[in-house]
């Protein structure tokens, strides 16, 4: 495009702001609807048992296992194995960094919402 048209196209009203681009800053690894599921209810408790995540957010053994995992090597959460009595029992927790994390994803967002809503 030569000089003269991208000057024109920036006083265009049909041209794009630059700010779209915070899309594109979002946190992949949180933006997975899964693990934006995982870690969104983790927040608001100190920790919550893998039976209630999988119910809650309706998913198979195996499906949460392998996100939470995704979560878990990020640093985003933590899993915690245990015994009540011979029955095994695990739980998750997110972690500080994993607070920060969602607190970003959600500024992120909510940018992006400002923006589209002008």
């Amino acid at each position: 495009m030569a000089d003269g048209a991208a000057a024109a196209n920036m006083n265009d009203d049909t041209a794009l702001p630059a700010q779209p681009a915070e899309a594109l800053a979002l946190d992949s690894l949180i933006h997975e609807r899964v693990r934006l599921g995982i870690v969104s209810a983790l927040a608001g408790h100190e920790s919550v048992r893998f039976v209630d995540l999988r119910d809650a957010l309706g998913l198979t053994d195996g499906n949460l296992s392998a996100h939470a995992r995704k979560l878990e090597d990020a640093g985003y959460v933590t899993c915690q194995k245990t015994f009540v009595g011979r029955t095994p029992r695990t739980e998750y927790a997110l972690t500080e960094l994993g607070r920060r994390e969602l607190a970003s994803y959600l500024g992120h967002l909510e940018s992006i919402i400002r923006t589209a809503r002008r």
